[in-house]
């Protein structure tokens, strides 16, 4: 591959797993079959939350929006991976990354700022029981879920500025499947010390007030559960907000593994193999969590299907 100066870059090409032409092709099948389990799941979920009226709570609205949110991020990152596993050009454009780039750090930064709102509807459902429905108004619910996609995108508009804003030089190929702020930083001719500064900086917005609210809501939690005396009482609340806590610890699990395993035993494919699970795992499962336990969205999927066999 030939050196590059940043006036003759026009693309990129993602390596990702060339390196392995057989395990690109078992790829292939077993990540298109999880995108198609991924869109039906998280679309039964959007579809059930605006069909039954018993899911037009403050709940399910946020649920919703984290379907979607998911929905749309396997679809900024998985179809051009399969395009690549699918053959030998690994190619993708200036204009192609940026705005890969761009939309996942969004819907990513999206996601985290979502958990940590979901976290406070559960503390508000769970201690503050009578004054629930005054509290979560749809209006404040509304409001919350688009200051979410808000934030997490105008972060992201910064990240990626920052980011495309400095010159690339030498090769022109990025190691991971799809196109990350690292990788590319590692490709800039100069300093870009201040640059991670900057984006660290950033990232603590979307990322550690986001925690800071979950494990607020859930101190919160356990110390309003703890003086129920009811052992059934005790379990009826915390199955309330068990999905929930499922869905953060795989979200926050996977990206705390992923950023603080030390460098020298932290493996280029163990970095793909953890950003397969971020992508398109975690978003094909999510629905499954929320649905096996959960009552409410097992009765939901009965009357529809209940409804539509009786109407024909």
């Amino acid at each position: 591959m030939e050196q590059k100066n940043e006036s003759s870059f026009t693309g990129f090409i993602l390596l990702g797993f060339s390196d392995r032409p057989q395990l690109e092709q078992v790829l292939f099948v077993v990540l298109l079959i999880f995108y198609i389990f991924t869109l039906l799941g998280n679309t039964t979920i959007i579809a059930l939350s605006h069909v039954d009226p018993h899911l037009h709570t403050p709940m399910y609205f946020f649920l919703s929006n984290l379907s979607f949110l998911d929905l749309c991020y396997t679809t900024s990152i998985v179809p051009q991976l399969l395009v690549n596993l699918s053959g030998s050009d690994k190619f993708i454009s200036f204009g192609g990354c940026v705005v890969q780039l761009y939309i996942s750090l969004g819907l990513g930064g999206t996601e985290c700022i979502l958990l940590g709102v979901m976290a406070l509807d559960r503390y508000a459902a769970i201690c503050k029981p009578l004054h629930y429905t005054v509290i979560m108004h749809p209006r404040l619910c509304a409001l919350m879920a688009s200051a979410s996609w808000i934030i997490g995108f105008a972060n992201s508009l910064l990240e990626t500025v920052l980011t495309f804003l400095l010159p690339f030089c030498g090769r022109n190929e990025l190691d991971p499947f799809f196109c990350e702020v690292p990788p590319l930083l590692k490709l800039a001719c100069v300093d870009t010390s201040m640059n991670e500064s900057e984006i660290f900086f950033a990232s603590v917005i979307t990322l550690f007030i986001p925690v800071t609210l979950i494990m607020f809501s859930y101190g919160g939690i356990v110390r309003a559960v703890l003086r129920i005396k009811s052992t059934v009482g005790q379990r009826k609340a915390f199955g309330t907000c068990g999905s929930h806590l499922t869905v953060v610890s795989l979200f926050y699990g996977t990206a705390l593994y992923a950023y603080l395993q030390p460098s020298n035993n932290y493996s280029q494919d163990q970095g793909k193999f953890i950003s397969l699970f971020y992508t398109i795992i975690t978003p094909m499962i999510n629905p499954f969590i929320y649905t096996l336990r959960n009552k409410d969205v097992k009765g939901a999927m009965r009357r529809v299907l209940w409804k539509d066999s009786a109407s024909r």
